[in-house]
């Protein structure tokens, strides 16, 4: 087997082996290697792990793979990191299509009990006019999403995405995903910002504010031009701190699962999401679609604390405060029970 480090540190490596203790080899490459069935001929990016057995591997970290290290060595050692990549495109895929699902029998069966749960509860959506929306997410996604993602691995490699050994420990993935968010929550806020002035509303953003009352297959329904425009901010956080390829996999993943509940047009007291510090939620984005082009209030993808700090939620909470002395004196017609909607027909900007 041929490694791409110098003959000290082959030699080292020889004597590692047989001695089985770990080993530290200064001049070996970081990301993975080419193995010793690739031509010199083969693209840069087709690199296989610098092992070929698991006791080789073990050796390499120095202590025995983890269970979920097996597993990975077993899928990934014969695999290029560009396939590994790719499988972005099949998550996306799978995200989109089944995700939002359980949404759709939601809005089939409000007569069931559901009906109280939605923020609007006077819109209604046929399956022809859901799957519509899915219709035109899977030609975006393979028109645009799709081929972006074809063509963006370069970039991958130049910050250092590593798909090799050991794998992050739990909580370094926990550490990474928490600071993806907040990166991309803070500059997605300022782009939405800039969305919504006169030309970027009228040129890009009016199209996702199609639906006024969103639902989940809307969540990535968008201008072709505003897709590429967001990727930026979701592209900002592995940048700045680089890490595994699952843990990748895992930010694209539940970033856009987020992005779905949010427009799931559905407020459900059982969400998990309701414990995480600051976050928005399907209650607080719904409003900002239901203003729409008006709307100054809630650009926030994630989280609430930039409305709050640059005091762009002050309509938002402005109805909410109206809304709960309504509800003291009376009932509101079309209002939920745990005290959702009864929508003006304006942004209310300031108290």
């Amino acid at each position: 087997m041929k490694f791409f480090f110098d003959a000290k540190s082959q030699k080292s490596f020889t004597d590692s082996c047989k001695l089985k203790i770990p080993l530290r080899l200064p001049h070996l490459l970081t990301q993975r290697q080419i193995h010793h069935h690739q031509s010199p001929a083969a693209p840069h990016h087709w690199k296989m792990l610098p092992f070929t057995t698991i006791e080789e591997a073990a050796t390499f970290v120095g202590r025995n793979l983890t269970v979920a290290e097996t597993l990975w060595f077993n899928y990934s050692a014969k695999k290029s990191d560009y396939y590994l990549y790719c499988h972005n495109l099949l998550f996306l895929f799978l995200i989109f299509s089944v995700v939002p699902l359980p949404l759709v029998l939601v809005e089939l069966m409000r007569s069931l009990g559901f009906d109280k749960y939605k923020i609007q509860p006077k819109v209604s959506l046929s399956l022809s006019e859901m799957f519509q929306c899915y219709k035109d997410v899977m030609r975006m996604f393979i028109l645009v999403v799709g081929p972006l993602q074809l063509v963006s691995y370069p970039s991958i490699q130049m910050i250092g995405i590593r798909t090799g050994l050991p794998l992050p420990s739990l909580w370094e993935i926990v550490a990474q995903l928490t600071v993806y968010f907040l990166i991309e929550d803070y500059t997605n806020y300022w782009i939405h910002r800039f969305l919504h002035c006169k030309w970027g509303y009228e040129k890009i953003h009016r199209v996702h504010h199609e639906y006024t009352a969103p639902i989940g297959f809307a969540a990535p329904y968008a201008h072709w031009l505003e897709v590429l425009i967001l990727g930026v901010p979701s592209f900002l956080g592995p940048a700045i701190a680089p890490g595994h390829m699952i843990t990748f996999w895992l930010w694209i993943a539940l970033r856009q699962i987020e992005a779905i509940e949010t427009h799931s047009g559905y407020d459900f007291p059982w969400t998990p999401t309701r414990f995480i510090p600051f976050y928005g939620g399907a209650d607080y984005h719904d409003y900002h679609h239901y203003v729409g082009g008006q709307s100054q209030s809630n650009f926030a993808s994630v989280f609430t604390y930039c409305d709050y700090i640059y005091g762009t939620d002050k309509g938002y909470r402005y109805h909410k405060k109206v809304l709960k002395k309504l509800k003291e004196g009376s009932k509101i017609d079309g209002a939920r029970n745990g005290g959702s909607y009864y929508y003006p027909t304006q942004d209310l900007k300031s108290e």
